[in-house]
């Protein structure tokens, strides 16, 4: 495992990180089949993503920034896993590193942060959906106690091709 990277800080996103938080996500949007977003977003059309998460609770959005600037390298949410009431005590959960910040342990550094701040909430399970082939999130994911659960095959269509996604679990 990387080691933890010490100039790097973790806290709650804020309105203030939205242009960023977009540009960011933008990239993997357009360039990547790691979302299945497929037409980049403005920062207005993302708010109602960032208001989604507030600062407690079990739907939170932490984000990794760099000493000096603070420029932001990444982000961890966890999200409602489906809207029905039953599925209250679950979340989906992600992480999106900067393009020009992988391999420094920033993914590593959000998810251990964003279990930490889910320890106390009321949650039963996490899971996690990647896109295929995507080696470095299997190996993020796994290290983090998440077991495969199943793949759906061809369930997305990107770059004029389809793509698998497998699921992965994870006991909160």
């Amino acid at each position: 495992m990387p080691s933890e990277p010490t100039e790097i800080q973790v806290r709650p996103g804020t309105e203030g990180d939205l242009a960023a938080l977009t540009d960011l996500y933008n990239h993997y949007v357009r360039e990547t089949a790691i979302t299945f977003d497929t037409v980049p977003f403005t920062p207005e059309e993302r708010r109602p993503w960032l208001l989604s998460h507030p600062v407690d609770g079990p739907h939170r959005l932490l984000v990794a920034t760099g000493a000096g600037a603070g420029r932001i390298l990444g982000y961890a949410t966890s999200s409602a896993y489906r809207t029905r009431p039953a599925y209250a005590t679950s979340v989906e959960t992600t992480v999106y590193v900067a393009p020009d910040a992988g391999r420094r342990g920033i993914g590593s550094l959000l998810y251990r942060s964003l279990f930490d701040a889910l320890a106390d909430e009321d949650l039963h399970r996490a899971y996690a959906g990647i896109a295929l082939p995507n080696e470095a999130s299997v190996r993020l994911h796994e290290r983090f106690g998440y077991r495969r659960a199943g793949t759906h095959r061809e369930v997305g269509r990107k770059f004029g091709r389809y793509w698998d996604v497998a699921w992965y679990e994870k006991e909160l």
